[in-house]
This record gives C-alpha cells, sequence and structure tokens, in this order.
C-alpha cells in the first residue's frame, strides 16, 4: 500500500444466509480525497460502510486503515477513524458539550486535550453557540452536526459519513454538504448516499454499488466522457444514411428528425474528422458535430436498472 492510501479494502463481502448483502468489494481511498458510494436504496452501501468502519466483520476480505488491519488491530485501526452511521449516535439528555466531552474520551483524547478538542470540533461544525443546549432540543440538522463532530473530535485520518443527510430541508442539506467538502481539507471522507446531487456536489470520485456489487468506479469528471459511443451530426443538405454509414468510425448511423444524425461510432474510434471533411467535400453544410456522452444520472440509471448486477469493475488508478 503506497503512503498516501489512508483506507484500503479488498474482496469485502458480506453473507446473511443466501442472501449476499455485499459481494469482493474493493475500495482505495487517498489522502485528501471525498469519495461518494452511489447505490440505490437496499444496494449494500450501509452494509459495506459497517464493515470499511470496523462495526460489521466480513464474511470475506480484508480492510486497512493508515496501513493498520481492522482485524488484527482493531482498536489501532479505528484511532485514524471516524464514523457515522445513518442514524446518529446522540444522547439526547446531554448537552452538546457533554456529549462532545464523552466522546473525546471515548476516542481516547487525552483528559488535558479535551477541551481543545471539543472547541474545534464545534468550529468546525457551526456548534459553537449550541454548546449548553440539550441535543434532543436541536433540529435534525443541527443533531446531524453533533454526530459528525463526534468523527472528527479525534481527528482522524479517515471519515466515514453514512447517509449524512437523510431527513433534512433544503437548507440543512446544503449546509451539511458545505460542512463535507470543508472536511475533506484536513481528512479523507467516504460518503454514501443514494442522491445524486448529494455525490455530484461535494465527490471526486464516485463509485456505485447494485445488488452488493461494484459496478463502477471513476473520478467524478469521467462521467462526462465516460460511455463517448455516440456523435450528433446536423446538415442542412444531409447525406443519406448509407454515406455516413460509409465513412472510417462510424459502425451504424440512425436518422433523426430536422436533419439530424445520431452516428454510433466504432469502439476506439472517432469519426468526427471524417464527417467534417466529407461534409466539406460534399457541400452537406455541416451545422452540428460532437461527441454525446453520458451524464452521471445517465451511467446511474443504465448500471442500476439491469436485472442482474455486472461482474465487479476494475478500480480507476
Amino acid at each position: 500500500m503506497t503512503d498516501n492510501i489512508l483506507l484500503e479494502a479488498s474482496g469485502l463481502t458480506r453473507v446473511y444466509g443466501a442472501n449476499r448483502a455485499a459481494s469482493n468489494i474493493n475500495i482505495r481511498l487517498k489522502k485528501g480525497e471525498i469519495l461518494g458510494l452511489l447505490g440505490p436504496n437496499g444496494a449494500g452501501k450501509s452494509t459495506t460502510m459497517k464493515m470499511l468502519a470496523g462495526v460489521l466483520a466480513p464474511s470475506e476480505g480484508s480492510v486497512t486503515i493508515n496501513g493498520i488491519s481492522v482485524a488484527d488491530d482493531p482498536k489501532g485501526a479505528k484511532k485514524s477513524l471516524g464514523y457515522l452511521p445513518e442514524q446518529p449516535p446522540v444522547y439526547p439528555e446531554l448537552t452538546v458539550d457533554e456529549y462532545l466531552r464523552y466522546c473525546a474520551g471515548l476516542h481516547g483524547v487525552a483528559r488535558s486535550a479535551r477541551a481543545e478538542a471539543v472547541l474545534r470540533a464545534k468550529q468546525a461544525c457551526g456548534l459553537t453557540e449550541m454548546s449548553k443546549r440539550l441535543i434532543g432540543n436541536l433540529s435534525k440538522g443541527y443533531q446531524q452536526r453533533c454526530g459528525i463532530a463526534q468523527a472528527i473530535i479525534h481527528r482522524p485520518a479517515v471519515v466515514i459519513l453514512d447517509e449524512p443527510t437523510v431527513g433534512l430541508d433544503p437548507i440543512q442539506i446544503l449546509e451539511i454538504r458545505k460542512l463535507i467538502k470543508e472536511l475533506g481539507v484536513d481528512h479523507s471522507v467516504i460518503l454514501s448516499s443514494h442522491i445524486l446531487p448529494e455525490i455530484q456536489a461535494v465527490c471526486a470520485r464516485v463509485m456505485i454499488i447494485h445488488r452488493g456489487r461494484l459496478v463502477y468506479s471513476e473520478p467524478l469528471a469521467a462521467a462526462g466522457t465516460e460511455g463517448f459511443k455516440t456523435v450528433l451530426a446536423g446538415f442542412t443538405a444531409p447525406p443519406s444514411a448509407d454515406a455516413l454509414a460509409k465513412l472510417p468510425g462510424v459502425a451504424r448511423v440512425e436518422p433523426l428528425p430536422r436533419q439530424h444524425f445520431r452516428i454510433h461510432i466504432v469502439e476506439g474510434q472517432d469519426p468526427r474528422a471524417a464527417i467534417a471533411a466529407a461534409a466539406s467535400a460534399g457541400g452537406w453544410g455541416l451545422v452540428e458535430l460532437h461527441a454525446q456522452v453520458r451524464t452521471l444520472e445517465e451511467i446511474f440509471v443504465e448500471l442500476t436498472s439491469r436485472d442482474s448486477a455486472a461482474e465487479p469493475v476494475k478500480e480507476a488508478a
């Protein structure tokens, strides 16, 4: 494992009887990275997050955090980990300060350093003015902030957030997203969600899980170029579809309204230069020519609407 890989999961599998909730999941989290784990409800995201956090033992596979095996040395590994489960682990009868001091002790923060750790976590999560308030009297958004504060109070290298904005109103969601982006400056973050805008707003890389299998793993920017399989072309004096189909790099041609064509390309080739040259030579009056790329939403729908999950994908370098 290279020095900048803070969390690595290999072959994570969890079996419940005949049901495989997660199967052969491989994840590598780099220093300073915010990774989005995306999938529909019931896809296996929370099961995977629990195994990464060491609160659920995998049936197969391993997890290392900051180079320490969770199975061999769970306490040592978890010193570098902060975890917010889907339901924030807060105590409504405690004030924010009381709760965070308690969490600092649980995380092994020295008694002499706890006041500073509590102050730092409150400042990071926008809780300073809530110090003396009972958690049970706070809004759900501020309770989520308390949950995140306990996850970072010991300044871990890795923070795992499972559905951190579930049940929040739009303003609270925006505030938590902003907080997560700020966390990415000093921590490496794994964020799970089934909400596409959530991932797009804060993550640099996305993984999609479907039926317990990892079916996609790419930098978020790749969603704008991933799946370049067709070209859209428009003409004022259009050629026949057969003429376009004969050009190099063209697999087949699909006529569209308003003198446009969707041109399916041969894998690994780009026929746009040939189309432009032929249009110029033939007087076709080329007015539009561009690659049609898939959005993250289109990729997500395609991968998660299949009858059966695809084979696990290899993580991008």
